[in-house]
């Protein structure tokens, strides 16, 4: 498929957001996804997972949430320290709430997008963040997926606003998300009603969708993208 990139702005109540766009080259509204980096942002791996989903026929919108940081402000998976602290110097209150209503609000506006079939995920970070999304802006997505995203406790609490289906991804390795804080995250979506699949892959450490980093897992990878694929396509 023939696609289109292009580095656009995104008008936020701090600023300006740069943000990676890429679309297919064809007319008509598509489905569209707001795809969130991990904690060493806007990387060339996100990037061409980008690429990869537009490469499916969606419009896919990547956005830098570090742009209030003076650059560098993108990291090497080698530098978890300076990644993670400029993670935590993340507001995640109202200013990246705001910046997420910003981002969903681009794709709805744009003219080649069908805001009624607009899907979320991410990584890490991004993870924990289309978590967010879905609780705080169901009304504006119809679907999310967040692979491995650390959960706070009051996102937990805020399932019960969620109204789109959700498909959350897990490695049962993982050293920042413990087996019992799965166990509650499914609990929460299943004593709720909520429409939701929950798949933990056992072998799998954190980052495993991501081949630049040492914990990588190429099947858990490529059975995570043929679900989410799968996923966006019954839902957008």
């Amino acid at each position: 498929m023939q696609i289109e990139t292009a580095e656009v702005m995104i008008a936020t109540p701090d600023g300006q957001m740069p943000a990676f766009l890429c679309k297919p080259a064809k007319t008509g509204r598509q489905p569209a996804i707001l795809l969130l980096m991990e904690a060493f942002g806007l990387t060339s791996h996100i990037r061409e997972v980008t690429v990869r989903i537009a490469n499916e026929g969606y419009t896919v919108l990547s956005p830098n949430l570090y742009y209030r940081e003076r650059p560098p402000n993108t990291f090497g998976y080698d530098e978890v320290e300076p990644a993670t602290a400029m993670m935590w110097r993340l507001d995640f209150g109202q200013p990246v709430e705001a910046d997420l209503e910003a981002a969903l609000a681009y794709l709805a506006s744009s003219a080649d997008v069908d805001p009624e079939r607009i899907g979320v995920t991410g990584f890490c970070l991004g993870g924990g963040l289309t978590f967010l999304t879905a609780c705080r802006f169901s009304d504006r997505i119809a679907a999310a997926a967040p692979f491995y995203g650390m959960v706070l406790d009051e996102w937990i609490e805020a399932v019960k606003e969620i109204t789109v289906p959700v498909y959350l991804f897990f490695g049962g390795a993982d050293p920042f998300i413990s087996r019992d804080r799965v166990r509650q995250i499914d609990a929460r979506f299943d004593e709720l009603g909520k429409e939701y699949r929950l798949k933990v892959y056992p072998e799998a450490d954190h980052g495993f969708f991501c081949h630049e980093r040492s914990s990588y897992h190429p099947a858990a990878a490529k059975d995570a993208w043929q679900e989410l694929i799968s996923f966006f396509q019954a839902h957008l």
